[in-house]
């Protein structure tokens, strides 16, 4: 009886022990974490770091490396979303002329000869020989050894010389995910068709397909999207691809003449005739026009139009708004267009 007594003492002793061990824990206020602790000082980090970028960024020049801009990219990722559309445009506006002083090369007109002749080479074989590394101004050397880094590469523009550029996807990748629906559309899509050159040798490097699903991508950003940022540039974009349709280059025209289908190129006769038989489209209302237009003789186009040149009663006839190429943009090298 007494041994009983004696353990029943010692669980109501270990009950009591644990029910006021319960009671504290649920009276201790919660312990504070670790972010909790430091949340204050990180915002007043992100504060300073997004108002010295805009100093930073202006402050890059052709002595810089690679990991310096790649550090700014990864800076301009945190801060983009924390500011309005004006502040972005404005640092768009900086990483533009950031990279432009970054890509800067000053050299002699022997580094230059060196440069023009091996550099196409180097790009191909990066293991070329020691005589001819040596050839290269050090702003050279040091670009060609990191190309392909923080979006830098070696680029055969559409005069054929080789020229260091940022990447087109880099707008597309660093600002347009942050940006309103409209502007990153335009950057996005720009951005990957211009991944390649438009032109070459003053030719058209794409066929007429792909200018018939640019001109209609072009038609529908303009009415969706009339109060975009971007909305000047887009409208030239949709008349400068009509413009290629249709008409053609003058190295390389659609038709001379533009009487009869036989006058005309054969994929641009395919690529019309499948846009004339959309109905949603001003393009599409063009294309119609465009083979009716081909169906006249001279006589009757002249009386339409008032003009005698082929070219300029086709334009008439179709309403069709002459551009000139890279006037007064350029729209064919990067993702947004620069005005010339």
């Amino acid at each position: 009886m007494k041994y009983k007594v004696f353990y029943i003492a010692i669980i109501l002793s270990t009950l009591g022990f644990m029910l006021s061990l319960v009671a504290c824990q649920k009276s201790a206020p919660p312990p504070i974490s670790a972010e909790e602790k430091h949340e204050a000082p990180v915002q007043l980090d992100l504060t300073h770091l997004c108002e010295n970028l805009s100093k930073e960024m202006q402050e890059v020049d052709n002595t810089r490396t690679t990991f310096a801009l790649e550090q700014i990219n990864h800076d301009l990722k945190i801060c983009i979303p924390l500011v309005d559309l004006k502040q972005q445009m404005h640092l768009m506006h900086l990483s533009n002329q950031m990279y432009n002083n970054f890509l800067t090369v000053k050299r002699t007109s022997k580094e230059q000869k060196a440069f023009e002749s091996h550099a196409l080479n180097m790009a191909q074989y990066p293991t070329i020989q020691q005589s001819h590394h040596q050839e290269f101004s050090l702003r050279d050397q040091y670009l060609l050894k990191h190309k392909g880094q923080a979006y830098v590469e070696l680029h055969e523009n559409t005069q054929q010389n080789l020229v260091y550029r940022r990447n087109p996807q880099y707008l597309a990748r660093i600002f347009a995910p942050y940006l309103p629906q409209a502007e990153r559309v335009f950057i996005e899509n720009l951005a990957q068709q211009n991944m390649q050159n438009l032109f070459y040798n003053q030719d058209i490097t794409i066929d007429a397909n792909e200018l018939l699903e640019r001109a209609l991508f072009w038609e529908d950003y303009v009415n969706k999207y009339p109060k975009s940022q971007f909305i000047k540039e887009a409208q030239y974009l949709y008349q400068a691809y009509s413009q290629l349709l249709f008409k053609g280059v003058s190295v390389n025209p659609v038709s001379e003449s533009y009487l009869g289908e036989s006058s005309i190129k054969s994929d641009h006769l395919s690529a019309i005739e499948k846009l004339s038989k959309l109905n949603k489209s001003q393009l599409s209302n063009q294309a119609r026009r465009f083979l009716s237009f081909i169906q006249m003789n001279l006589n009757e186009r002249t009386k339409l139009t008032g003009f005698e040149h082929p070219s300029a009663q086709l334009n008439q006839y179709l309403k069709l708004k002459s551009v000139q190429l890279n006037q007064p943009f350029d729209c064919f090298s990067d993702a947004i267009c620069y005005k010339n």
